[in-house]
């Protein structure tokens, strides 16, 4: 076949902008280009998400945007929504093949039957190297797939519907790939996975996330690693003496769902207020700097005033540096969506409102205290410009977005940064040339 003109979108996770990634790179290997825009696209690739009814409608809404501003390209969906309902998508105004989470892998493979999407790893060290000084992606960060699938049962998700039973990568596969990236001059690796802390429960031989931890920092270059979503219950007693290395940057993201054990019960979460305070107390004295984020769902079935009372005055007790909040939607194949007591909509609604006000205030808390330091900031997009240079958006070590003018030779770079102003959303600061 001729090249593809391909555009890849992604919903959702880092799991998915991780799949996405690693299929533009196999893209490139055989010859197709990715583009920034779809109208000029034969092809386009959407991986869905299906977390939340939310990112369901997101999806379809894509599809037809694409569609109308395109007409003539293929829309390719996959992903978990295009897992758990590809008979609603295909109905979608512009849905085009369905390939669901089984067959993504060779996707790149389906769509050019002659493509080879198994080189050898230092083989696609020139395509990462390509990939990233075009800045094909949004990242300047590797993400790195270590796991997959879940065998966790709560309640309200749809995960192990949409990506079956936990599955991990060898651990050298993974050591290997990182490697890879840092000799094409990716300056941070990020560790994704569904259920990342159950990592080689499933391998027969004893290894664990912090054996792979171990590994990468011992066997590879890269000058930043950091470990996305951990569930709070998967962490050992030794794990956070880890952070004694530099390297592993002060950032955790602990899902909590709810600040009521009633309802954590309810969701078949495996915590509990007490020992996710416990835990937390824990990551902060070990961790210097730690940026400690989460998860809330609310309007849960069930939740009452009084359970969602409890949440707010939790998550304000642990003062959090960002939440996610999502109001509960049901979903197909999960216990909760066939539960009692469904919380009305109009309610749901406002406890949402609440939560995310509380989250922008803890995250204004958060940020305020780096006002007058200097941080070290990896510099990833150019957003802008005006007649103080371009304006460009990075990351502290412990992902904070920071938002500073400076010059044109910022991507991909580590510099510091005098922060000046701090919001809701990150802080503002002055780029430090000459440190």
């Amino acid at each position: 076949m001729d090249f593809m003109k391909v555009y890849l979108d992604s919903i959702g996770c880092r799991l998915n902008h991780s799949e996405m990634e690693t299929m533009a790179r196999q893209l490139l290997a055989n010859g197709h280009e990715i583009v920034r825009d779809a109208e000029t696209a034969d092809t386009v690739i959407i991986n869905t998400c299906a977390v939340t009814a939310e990112a369901a409608r997101d999806a379809r809404s894509r599809t037809r945007r694409l569609h109308r501003a395109n007409p003539g390209s293929e829309i390719v969906l996959t992903g978990c929504y295009a897992t758990i309902a590809p008979d609603e998508l295909a109905q979608v105004e512009g849905a085009g093949r369905i390939i669901p989470n089984v067959q993504k892998a060779q996707l790149v493979q389906i769509l050019d039957p002659r493509a080879i999407i198994d080189l050898p790893v230092f083989d696609r060290e020139p395509i990462m190297r390509e990939f990233l000084a075009g800045n094909m992606g949004a990242h300047t960060r590797a993400f790195i797939k270590a796991q997959d699938g879940c065998d966790n049962k709560c309640t309200f998700c749809v995960t192990t519907v949409a990506r079956g039973a936990g599955h991990s990568r060898h651990l050298a596969d993974v050591v290997t790939e990182i490697q890879a990236f840092a000799a094409a001059g990716y300056q941070e690796a990020v560790l994704t996975g569904v259920h990342l802390g159950s990592y080689g429960r499933d391998l027969q031989n004893n290894s664990t996330l912090t054996h792979l931890i171990q590994a990468i920092l011992a066997h590879t270059d890269i000058p930043r690693l950091r470990i996305s979503s951990l569930e709070p219950w998967e962490i050992p007693d030794d794990f956070f003496s880890l952070w004694q290395n530099p390297r592993l940057l002060p950032h955790l993201h602990l899902p909590l769902q709810s600040g009521s054990d009633r309802i954590l019960r309810r969701m078949a979460r495996r915590t509990s207020r007490a020992s996710f305070r416990q835990l937390a107390q824990a990551a902060r004295a070990a961790i210097s700097d730690l940026h400690l984020s989460t998860d809330i769902i609310v309007g849960f079935p069930g939740e009452t005033e009084a359970d969602f009372g409890e949440t707010i005055d939790y998550v304000q007790e642990t003062g959090f540096g960002r939440l996610h909040v999502f109001s509960y939607s049901p979903r197909p194949g999960t216990a909760a969506a066939q539960f009692p007591d469904q919380v009305p909509g109009p309610a749901k609604k406002e406890r949402a409102r609440q939560m995310i006000a509380l989250g922008k205030e803890l995250s204004l808390q958060f940020h305020r205290q780096y006002v007058g330091q200097s941080l070290n900031v990896l510099w990833e997009t150019a957003v802008g410009a005006d007649n103080g240079g371009l304006r460009w958006v990075g990351y502290t070590d412990n992902y904070i977005r920071v938002t500073a003018y400076g010059p044109a030779d910022l991507f991909n770079t580590v510099t510091q940064v005098e922060i000046k102003e701090a919001g809701e959303d990150g802080v503002y600061g002055r780029v430090k040339r000459d440190a």
